[in-house]
């Protein structure tokens, strides 16, 4: 016996079919109506006007229904606009009904079983249409794969998106996040409002692959925050645009701009997500974090609430930075303690102070001038922050017993031909040292290159001048740079804090560099314009050579040595450099503490000379010193 398939109802099919619905629904809410209200010993269980006040209500129904194209609203997209119309079926049959039901009968039926009968129409009619788009949702995703999306902002234009996406039976929309306080815990469009907060938790849940952020009125600055925040949990995080960029009020160059795919700009695979044993080393830990305001230490805070450490120590000379990551932090609503300290690394007795009233177990020291040029003009207070204040740090810890020390660092140390790259190689030797003579605090330093979307990097000075309509200026037509970004940097951080046994230098395996000509076209391409140059002289934005500034390498290296070794993690190397002794350190310290003390930048010059292996290619250059 052979079974027959079900074929689909057409179009027209369907709209007959929900006609017949609604009319049957109007013949079941009059008997409701009649035997909630008339009393079966006046009437009996049907009025003796049922034959006329049925043939008006279903002539009455049936022209609204027509009338306003209740049968033909897809079900896939009945919303706000199909109740409406539900209602104002209701209400126009039973209006009429209760004037013309008199004139047609000689026993009047009361105006309420009229009114009553188009209320539990509306029920019933917006009911079973909900019951058939359920239905009809549950049939079309049963073995197809339907993504669960959570959407950030539950304002008007998350809740416009659900509406959109209630169409489209390949995402179903799970959850609101939002971080307004009182839209948190109320239900809107269906979807409960969580707390940004509870977005990890959320997406584990619900095994979230995508996360929309619904927000077109942010800023720029604030949407790249979130999705700094969110990138962590590996979900695909997408922006809906302002509409101002589809009814045509935003116009000129770069109104209609992309996000930028980090993933693309770094030409490899981003570092895995999975850090074995991070969790651990943080948990109920009180961590002392410097330069807790900057791109790197606010981030580095943001993961470690993750850890659920006892503490978290924020120190950082900027009140307004300070301020900001403070603030950020106590918004997460945990109850883990977070203390901000205003004040320079330099201070001795603040440091010392610190150490001991919080009972630091864990140091991760980010504080540091790291802009190249603004270091080269400053650079005897480059050299008193980045090295004297990494002294001052380390020792306090030594002193203090903290378990652990991380010196952030960056692939500007390496055979530095600038001075803010010789302070981090000074640094660095002076952690080395310590780490030969501390027999409780393990100290270690990471070493990584540039940080796509951190304070001065390119990537916010390239979409600003792409958004002023250029040009890009670019200090070198073949300058290369290794990139990783800011999530990865902040990883890379936390697992020398797991992998340190002491005077390690951890460098993640960055690939190949990356020209910068490179990025400046993929983001120019991104923005949806085009580079103008000889080829193509009609483009949109021109990239200007200037040539390199004071200090600047052409190509930057990871590695002073050859050296390396695996870690437990496969992108993860351990470098082998060869240090200063103590007696060196201590000749090398005293040296560069009496040039700056007495203002003298050539003895400065001579110190970094004879201590730091410089590059070949390119000296220092010391301006209003």
């Amino acid at each position: 016996m052979k079974h027959e398939v079900a074929t689909p109802l057409n179009r027209a099919h369907k709209a007959w079919t929900l006609l017949a619905l609604d009319l049957l629904l109007i013949v079941i809410s009059y008997l409701a109506a009649s035997l909630l209200l008339s009393g079966t010993e006046r009437w009996g269980f049907v009025p003796a006007a049922a034959p006329t006040d049925l043939l008006v209500l279903l002539v009455t129904g049936a022209l609204a229904t027509v009338l306003l194209d209740l049968h033909k609203i897809d079900l896939a997209i009945y919303q706000m606009q199909g109740f409406a119309n539900s209602a104002l079926v209701a209400v126009g049959m039973a209006n009429i009904a209760a004037l013309a039901s008199p004139m047609l009968a000689q026993t009047g039926t009361p105006i309420h079983v009229f009114v009553v009968t188009g209320l539990i129409f509306l029920i019933l009619s917006v009911s079973a249409r909900l019951l058939l788009r359920h239905r009809r949702q549950r049939r079309n995703n049963a073995g197809q794969p339907c993504a669960p999306v959570i959407i950030y902002g539950a304002g008007q234009t998350g809740q416009q998106l659900v509406a959109a996406l209630a169409s489209d039976d390949s995402v179903r929309p799970v959850a609101f996040a939002d971080d307004n306080p009182r839209l948190q815990g109320q239900i809107i469009a269906g979807l409960g409002v969580y707390a940004p907060t509870d977005i990890p938790q959320l997406v584990q849940h619900h095994h979230a692959e995508r996360i929309i952020l619904a927000m077109p009125s942010a800023s720029a600055a604030v949407q790249s925050r979130i999705i700094r925040g969110l990138s962590p949990l590996g979900c695909n995080i997408h922006a809906l645009p302002s509409f101002a960029n589809f009814n045509g009020r935003r116009t000129g160059k770069g109104a209609g701009q992309k996000s930028v795919d980090l993933n693309a700009l770094l030409g490899r695979d981003r570092l895995e997500e999975d850090l074995p044993g991070v969790s651990e080393t943080y948990h109920s830990r009180s961590i002392l974090v410097t330069g807790a305001g900057g791109s790197i230490g606010s981030e580095i805070c943001r993961q470690l609430m993750a850890f659920n450490p006892e503490r978290v120590v924020l120190m950082d000379h900027s009140e307004l930075l300070l301020f900001e990551i403070d603030r950020e932090l106590r918004h997460l609503g945990t109850e883990i303690d977070i203390q901000p300290v205003l004040g320079s690394v330099c201070e001795r007795d603040l440091v010392t102070g610190v150490m001991a009233k919080y009972k630091v177990d864990t140091v991760l020291h980010a504080a540091a001038y790291k802009h190249v040029p603004l270091v080269e003009y400053n650079a005897l207070e480059g050299m008193r922050n980045n090295v004297l204040g990494t002294k001052v740090v380390a020792d306090a810890a030594r002193e203090a017993g903290v378990e652990r020390f991380i010196l952030v660092s960056t692939d500007k140390a390496v055979r530095p031909s600038s001075i803010m790259g010789a302070s981090k190689r000074f640094a660095e030797l002076l952690i080395q040292d310590l780490a030969t003579r501390s027999t409780t605090t393990r100290f270690a330093m990471v070493r990584f290159g540039n940080v796509l979307g951190s304070s001065g990097s390119v990537i916010p000075l390239f979409q600003e001048q792409i958004a002023r309509g250029g040009p890009i200026t670019l200090t070198h037509n073949d300058i290369t740079r290794y990139f990783m970004t800011i999530p990865e940097a902040v990883q890379l951080v936390l697992l020398a804090g797991t992998f340190a046994r002491g005077g390690d230098v951890f460098v993640l395996d960055m690939g190949k560099p990356v020209p910068i000509r490179d990025v400046a076209r993929k983001m120019i391409q991104g923005a949806g314009l085009s580079v103008r140059d000889e080829s193509n002289p009609e483009g949109d934005i021109e990239i200007e050579i200037t040539g390199l500034r004071p200090g600047e390498k052409m190509h930057e290296e990871l590695l002073i040595g050859s050296d390396m070794l695996t870690t437990p993690h496969k992108r993860i190397l351990r470098a082998q450099e060869n240090h200063l002794s103590e007696i060196e350190m201590a000749n090398a310290l005293n040296a560069l503490g009496q040039a700056i003390e007495t203002r003298n930048p050539k003895l400065m010059n001579e110190t970094l000379s004879k201590w730091i292996e410089r590059a070949d290619q390119a000296k220092p250059v010391i301006v209003n010193e």
